[in-house]
């Protein structure tokens, strides 16, 4: 057995090797399918690693206490007559929530950044309280977060997210320097380390800057929209007794009766959650029907390949028979040149898949796995022996005298 896989393997070899050009081509189908999967599972991995990065950076034991529910079924012009949530309301709540660990508030605005000659457009501005960075897993490049003095104050200070500060100073240390925010003139105080997420807007805190919240009133004259209130439960385990509470507390805050509605929402990260799980999928089975069609073509061009193999090759067929090989020996053989056929095609689609995550890498972030490389090459044999199966055994079954009177 071991001598006809060897002595077939050098014969579909040298096969493959004096017939290049068709081969290459031959390949193409399994290259583009391998490139296909590995290209998007690194990506699928790579926002994946980013979306989690960002979601731990605000916290998974944390609520969000606002006008609109984030997610859901309910009539957006139902919510939007609800009353707005106030600092007021901020302040009630804080004095009477006895789970939580930290309570802030949350408003936000987009405003333009601007250093020197430097600007970044349209950032989120969010406005806080010193407490808000409880309410976060924040990690700091250089730096610190305002402190209560500086909240309770108004003064203008400033905290950049990293991207926010690699934009406006590329090569100095912003902490101290003057930054304009919407015209007015804020000192860095603190910059965050990058948390590479993928999320956006708001929910992004290398996109972002923070200020006191009173700074952002005083400014922006923003005190007349509705604020959320941030809630960060002591651990995860408390966190739907954290929100029963939170309920409870804004119903008493807003006076309402046992069988009134809610006229404000509770939200949590698990519906960010969701609808990403949701995308991911979505995307998932349109790269896996691309994937699917691509081996699927490049399998019958290597099945047709190797049935013009067979029949350029029936006189060699007859003469190997002749001599002694037998079916399972010739059946090897056409194996062993798809197999190797498609195993080349997928090496090759492997390395341009890991050439071109290294350039969608400056877009979206990827990740390349050992598990992706490995099924890349598992594919590749599959595909070859499935699609090399009716060939060889048409090879197989050639009577050897009607194989050596062919012409």
């Amino acid at each position: 057995m071991f001598n006809q896989i060897k002595e077939g393997f050098f014969i579909s070899f040298n096969s493959i090797i004096a017939n290049k050009l068709r081969s290459f081509l031959t390949t193409l189908g399994i290259v583009i399918g391998v490139c296909s999967v590995v290209l998007m599972s690194t990506a699928i991995k790579g926002v994946d690693n980013s979306f989690q990065q960002g979601i731990s950076s605000l916290g998974s034991d944390v609520l969000y206490i606002d006008k609109f529910a984030w997610f859901g079924n309910e009539e957006f012009w139902k919510m939007r007559n609800r009353p707005n949530i106030t600092f007021e309301d901020y302040l009630k709540f804080k004095s009477l929530a006895k789970i939580p660990i930290a309570v802030a508030p949350q408003a936000i605005s987009v405003r333009s950044v601007k250093f020197r000659d430097r600007t970044a457009e349209s950032v989120f501005i969010t406005g806080s309280t010193n407490d808000y960075l409880e309410t976060t897993n924040f990690n700091f490049k250089s730096g610190r977060f305002f402190n209560e003095i500086e909240s309770d104050g108004g003064r203008n200070v400033a905290v950049l997210g990293f991207d926010i500060a690699e934009n406006l100073f590329p090569n100095l240390d912003p902490v101290g320097m003057p930054v304009k925010i919407g015209g007015h003139t804020y000192y860095v105080i603190g910059v965050l380390k990058k948390q590479g997420s993928t999320l956006l807007g708001s929910f992004n805190p290398d996109k972002q800057v923070y200020i006191p919240i009173k700074s952002l009133f005083q400014h922006f004259g923003l005190n007349w929209r509705s604020i959320t209130i941030v809630v960060r439960a002591p651990n995860s385990q408390l966190l739907e007794e954290t929100k029963i509470e939170a309920e409870q507390i804004m119903r008493q805050i807003r006076r309402l009766k046992a069988y009134e509605d809610a006229n404000f929402s509770i939200n949590q990260q698990e519906g960010l959650t969701k609808i990403y799980e949701q995308t991911v999928g979505v995307i998932q089975i349109g790269g896996l029907l691309i994937t699917g069609l691509s081996l699927f073509v490049g399998a019958i061009g290597i099945m047709n390949i190797m049935f013009v193999s067979v029949k350029e090759r029936t006189r060699e067929i007859g003469i190997r028979k002749a001599i002694g090989a037998t079916r399972r020996a010739i059946m090897i053989q056409f194996l062993l040149e798809a197999s190797i056929i498609s195993l080349i095609g997928g090496l090759i689609g492997l390395l341009l898949a890991i050439i071109l995550s290294y350039v969608v890498n400056q877009f979206i972030p990827t990740s390349v796995q050992i598990s992706a490389v490995v099924m890349a090459i598992l594919i590749s044999f599959i595909t070859g022996i499935l699609s090399g199966l009716a060939p060889a055994y048409t090879a197989a079954k050639l009577d050897p005298v009607e194989s050596l009177r062919y012409e």
